[in-house]
């Protein structure tokens, strides 16, 4: 008897296993993502925030949001012909829409490894909007703003107080992302401070 058992317990545990290791389906339209209504990519939403869960029970992902989960091997993406998209093919066509957009993956992709939740931040006049660890969007507010950049690109003096001034008048706190040639990303926190 106890073989028998020990032996449903490996096979449950393989088919949990299976559930969890399978990928959600996914369209790409030119600046989004749309997946399938399904449990898996509804709990992509509900443990870590990724997309925004639509009427029809979609998840609406960013593009950037998409190549992470990618990436991650959690998301197979399909273009609207239902070709199947690489990783490579994506960060083209990306690019044709919007080119400043691996700069700002690799900050995307760092922040997320490091267990963030990061999302965008345009009603703010940034790129993104950073929560504490263990933080939702909707339970409180985000801690940083940030703007990424690459390390050979140049910020006038005017452009880098407009970005502490919206970071200030958020009430939040202002993190620059550099992103060097291999696409590895340093930070630098910017305060307000009056004399």
């Amino acid at each position: 008897m106890p073989k028998k058992t020990k032996a449903k317990k490996t096979v449950k545990k393989k088919a949990q296993a299976k559930k969890r290791k399978k990928k959600v389906k996914a369209t790409l339209t030119r600046e989004r993502v749309l997946t399938e209504s399904s449990d898996a990519a509804h709990e992509l939403y509900n443990q870590s925030r990724f997309g925004n869960i639509l009427e029809d029970g979609k998840v609406q992902l960013s593009l950037l949001e998409a190549l992470y989960l990618m990436d991650k091997g959690k998301l197979l993406i399909n273009d609207y012909r239902k070709k199947k998209v690489t990783f490579d093919d994506f960060i083209k066509k990306t690019k044709r829409v919007e080119p400043n957009f691996w700069i700002r993956y690799c900050v995307f992709k760092d922040i997320r490894d490091r267990g963030y939740i990061i999302k965008t931040a345009l009603k703010f006049g940034a790129d993104f909007r950073v929560y504490d660890r263990g933080v939702k969007p909707g339970e409180d507010h985000a801690r940083w703003i940030i703007y990424p950049v690459h390390e050979g690109s140049a910020l006038t003096w005017y452009e880098f107080a407009a970005k502490n001034r919206v970071a200030h008048s958020t009430k939040k706190r202002l993190m620059i992302g550099i992103v060097d040639n291999e696409g590895d990303v340093t930070y630098y926190e910017i305060k307000w401070i009056r004399p």
